[in-house]
């Protein structure tokens, strides 16, 4: 990837946060962007920041309007929006339904409407931000964690099929980013993501040299590979550093963690 000037982009979730940052970093080079978010307030304020096009609404929906809104195709799509509901098991069926639906099949339903103009002309590319509870999980959000696992494979599955049809995908899975979305982790994300956290300009730099080095695994924070090595190939020690982590936000007074039978 030598440049993306002139290229269409939408980023969707991009009223704040890492999708704000994506889209001013694509603007920045000279692309031609769609901010999407659900918050029409928000994404129109990047928008006219950037000087991009708003196109405000439910992720799923946004390709379409994104083509009339750039006058034609989309080059790069974005899939960034995501929702993190805490619970486990005990989680309500709607927060279960709404993280499978933001953070699974909103990238599922982008990929059916864009693959067939991508293949047709051979070239194109998907970027997920899946975050690193993809790789490992997130303590205190079994919903978040199961999709983001979901995303993960949606996008290797991918780029296992197209790579070699000029169809480029990324998986960015950073750790702790400031953004709302961490200020609502409460004391799971004091204790295991604030310590580490970056800033959003930053997971916008990693994806850029990601791109750019053709990599489809894009870690903001290095560390992570680490991790995910000790994941796969001795999970009984990292699952037991993993309790020790969720026993440590158990002894958290008030800390509203899973209530164990």
């Amino acid at each position: 990837m030598e440049t993306v000037r002139g290229t269409t982009v939408v980023v969707t979730g991009a009223g704040g946060g890492i999708g704000a940052a994506i889209a001013r970093r694509f603007a920045a080079e000279g692309a031609r962007v769609v901010v999407n978010d659900l918050d029409a307030a928000k994404a129109e304020a990047v928008a006219k920041e950037i000087g991009a096009a708003a196109v405000p609404g439910d992720a799923s929906d946004v390709v379409p309007a994104a083509r009339e809104a750039l006058g034609g195709s989309v080059d790069i799509y974005c899939a960034n929006a995501g929702i993190a509901p805490a619970g486990g098991p005990d989680a309500g069926e709607d927060l279960w339904e709404a993280a499978w639906d933001v953070n699974v099949m909103a990238h599922v339903r982008a990929a059916r409407q864009l693959l067939p103009g991508w293949l047709e002309r051979g070239s194109g590319r998907f970027v997920a931000t899946v975050s690193a509870a993809g790789l490992l999980t997130m303590i205190g959000s079994a919903p978040y964690s199961v999709s983001k696992h979901a995303a993960l494979a949606f996008a290797e599955w991918l780029s296992l099929t197209y790579r070699h049809c000029g169809i480029d995908v990324h998986a960015i899975c950073p750790q702790g980013v400031r953004t709302d979305m961490l200020r609502g982790t409460g004391p799971a994300g004091d204790l295991v993501l604030v310590p580490t956290a970056i800033e959003p300009a930053q997971v916008a730099d990693a994806l850029f040299e990601g791109m750019a080095a053709g990599r489809f695994l894009i870690l903001p924070h290095p560390e992570v590979a680490d991790y995910y090595a000790a994941r796969a190939t001795d999970p009984d020690r990292w699952l037991r550093g993993m309790n020790n982590l969720q026993r440590k936000l158990e002894d958290i007074p008030d800390s509203g963690c899973y209530d164990h039978p």
